[in-house]
C-alpha cells in the first residue's frame, strides 16, 4: 500500500465517491466574497444538466440499462449527452479511495448489507434573481431512480426543496440533514446524496486550497446565512462518516469538481484513462479535522470514539 493510499484511508474512513457536473473552473460567474455575490445567470452553460444526463444514461424510459455499465461508461456517456446539448462542461468523479473506472457503476454494491439512506436537495430559488426551473424535477426523477433501481425506501429518504411542501433547503436545514445522515449511518450502510442547485466559490479563508478558492453549495437563504463551503462539507459530512459506510454523491452545480475535497479524481475528458491522485492533496488538514472529531468523541460526544474512525488506520504524514 502506498503512502498516499494509507494517508487517504486514515484521513477519510468511509468509502466516498462523488460525480460532479463540471470542473471547479466551469461556471457562469466568479465570486470572491458573499457581499458582492448574486446568483448566476441561468442561461449559462456551465451547470444544471448533470442529473438529466445521468438519468438518460442510467434510467432511460424509467428502467435500468439492459447491460451493466462501468463508471467510465457512465461518465463518457454523460459527457456525450451534454455535448449533444451543446454544454461544454466535463463531468468527473472523485473518491476517497483509488477506483478502477472499469468497475460496474453501482451506488449500492453487494457489500452494502445494511440500510440504504438518502438525502436529496433541489433548490429553484423561487422568486429570487437567478431562479431555476428544473431542480425540483431533478430530485423527483432521482427519487424514482434510487427507489426503482437501487431499492431505497421512502422512510429512509430525506427531501429538501423550496416547494412549500418539503423541508426548506436553508443552510441550517441542509447541514442538519447531513448531520443526521452521518449520525444514523453505520458500517454496511449505503448512503446517497444528491444536490441540484447553484454552486459558487469563495476566496479560501484558511489556506488549504491550491487555487485560492473554496467551492460552495448555495442554500436558499445564502443572503442571510452565507454559502456552504467545501470545508464545511468535509468537516461535517465526509470525514465523520464511519468506516464501512459506502457513500455516493451527485453534485449538479457549478464549481462542483472538488466540492467534497477528495484525494482521487477521474475526468471524462477523453484523455484520462484511470483515477489519479490529487497532486498536493492536503492530508494534514483532513487529519486535523478527524483528530478534532475523535477528541470530541473522547470527551463524551460519542460513546464509541475510536473504533469506527481510526481503527487499523496508519498516519504517515
Amino acid at each position: 500500500m502506498s503512502n498516499f493510499l494509507e494517508n487517504a484511508t486514515a484521513a477519510i474512513p468511509a468509502e466516498v465517491r462523488m460525480i460532479s457536473g463540471c470542473e471547479d473552473s466551469q461556471t457562469s460567474a466568479d465570486v470572491s466574497n458573499v457581499a458582492n455575490f448574486s446568483l448566476p445567470d441561468t442561461a449559462g452553460k456551465a451547470g444544471g444538466a448533470l442529473t438529466s444526463s445521468l438519468l438518460k444514461v442510467c434510467y432511460k424510459d424509467n428502467k435500468a440499462p439492459d447491460a451493466d455499465l462501468t463508471y467510465k461508461d457512465v461518465l463518457a456517456s454523460v459527457r456525450g449527452v451534454l455535448s449533444d446539448m451543446e454544454f461544454t462542461q466535463i463531468p468527473q468523479m472523485s473518491s476517497s479511495r483509488p477506483l478502477d473506472v472499469d468497475t460496474k457503476f453501482d451506488i449500492t454494491p453487494e457489500k452494502c448489507t445494511g440500510t440504504k439512506r438518502a438525502v436529496l436537495i433541489g433548490i429553484n430559488y423561487v422568486g429570487q434573481q437567478g431562479e431555476l426551473s428544473g431542480c425540483h424535477n431533478d430530485v423527483l426523477n432521482m427519487i424514482g431512480y434510487i427507489k426503482d433501481v437501487h431499492g431505497f425506501k421512502d422512510d429512509n429518504i430525506v427531501i429538501l426543496m423550496d416547494d412549500g411542501i418539503n423541508t426548506s433547503p436553508t443552510k441550517a436545514n441542509i447541514m442538519e440533514a447531513y448531520k443526521n445522515l452521518v449520525d444514523t449511518s453505520e458500517a454496511g450502510d449505503a448512503v446517497f446524496c444528491h444536490y441540484s442547485g447553484h454552486g459558487g466559490k469563495l476566496r479560501d479563508d484558511n489556506g488549504d486550497e491550491k487555487d485560492g478558492y473554496d467551492e460552495t453549495l448555495i442554500p436558499l437563504d445564502y443572503n442571510e446565512t452565507g454559502q456552504i463551503r467545501d470545508d464545511d462539507l468535509l468537516t461535517s459530512l465526509v470525514i465523520p462518516l464511519k468506516k464501512g459506510v459506502y457513500a455516493t454523491f451527485i453534485m449538479d452545480c457549478c464549481h462542483s469538481g472538488t466540492v467534497l475535497d477528495l484525494p482521487y479524481v477521474f475526468k471524462a475528458d477523453g484523455q484520462q484513462t484511470q483515477m489519479e491522485e490529487v497532486d498536493g492533496f492536503n492530508f494534514e488538514s483532513a487529519m486535523g479535522i478527524l483528530a478534532g472529531i475523535v477528541a470530541a468523541a473522547g470527551n463524551g460526544a460519542d460513546s464509541d470514539p475510536l473504533p469506527n474512525r481510526l481503527q487499523d488506520c496508519c498516519v504517515l504524514l
